[in-house]
C-alpha cells in the first residue's frame, strides 16, 4: 500500500528513471495511465477513425517502452512525449502513402516565405479552425510541429529551446518563419 502511495506521487521524470533502471512494467502502466488520453488525442488528429487512433496509441506506447531510455530530462517529460507521439504519427502518415495529400499543387514550397510580413500571435488564434487545419497540412512537418507545440500545447519558449536543442533566438526565428508560412498557406485557401 505504501509503495502505491509513493509511486502515485512520483514525478514523471523520476518514474521514467525507475522504469528504465528496472524495466518495470507496473510503473510503465502508471505512465500509461497518466498520458494515454493525451497520446490518443494526438493520434486521433492524424487518424481516420477512433479505432485507428487506438491502434496508433498502443503502437506509440510500445515504441515508448523501447525508447524510454532516450529521454534525457532536458525538457518536461510531457513535452518530450508529445514530440515523440507527434513524430510517430507523422512517420505513420508518411508510411501510408494513401494518407498523403494527392494534389501536390496545393502544397507550399519549403522556400522561405516573405519575411517582411510580421505575424502576431493574435492572428494565429483568430484563424478559422477548418481553414487552419488545411493550412497546417500545407506547411512543412517541422513547422507544423513547432506551431502545435507552441500554440496548441502552450509549451514555453525556454522549453522549446531544450526540446529542439537550439538557442532562444533560433526558436523565435523558427516560430516567425513557421507563422509566416502558415499565414501564407491560410490566405491561399478559399
Amino acid at each position: 500500500m505504501e509503495l502505491e502511495i509513493t509511486t502515485e506521487k512520483m514525478t514523471d521524470e523520476k518514474l521514467v528513471r525507475e522504469i528504465v533502471k528496472n524495466n518495470n512494467t507496473m510503473l510503465f502502466a502508471m505512465l500509461y495511465d497518466r498520458y494515454a488520453k493525451m497520446v490518443y488525442n494526438k493520434c486521433y488528429g492524424f487518424s481516420k477513425s477512433a479505432q485507428e487512433a487506438e491502434d496508433l496509441t498502443q503502437d506509440v506506447f510500445l515504441m515508448l517502452f523501447i525508447k524510454l531510455g532516450s529521454f534525457k530530462g532536458k525538457s518536461k517529460f510531457s513535452s518530450w512525449l508529445y514530440s515523440f507521439t507527434y513524430n510517430f504519427c507523422v512517420n505513420h502518415v508518411n508510411r501510408n502513402r494513401e494518407r498523403k495529400i494527392s494534389d501536390k499543387s496545393d502544397t507550399i514550397s519549403e522556400n522561405t516565405p516573405n519575411m517582411s510580413i510580421t505575424v502576431d500571435d493574435s492572428s494565429i488564434y483568430e484563424m478559422r479552425s477548418d481553414r487552419l487545419k488545411k493550412a497546417l497540412m500545407m506547411v512543412p512537418v517541422e513547422d507544423k510541429k513547432l506551431l502545435l507545440l507552441k500554440y496548441q500545447d502552450d509549451v514555453p519558449i525556454k522549453e522549446l529551446c531544450q526540446l529542439l536543442e537550439v538557442g532562444e533566438s533560433a526558436v523565435k526565428m523558427r516560430l516567425k518563419r513557421a507563422k509566416a508560412k502558415l499565414v501564407e498557406a491560410y490566405n491561399k485557401i478559399t
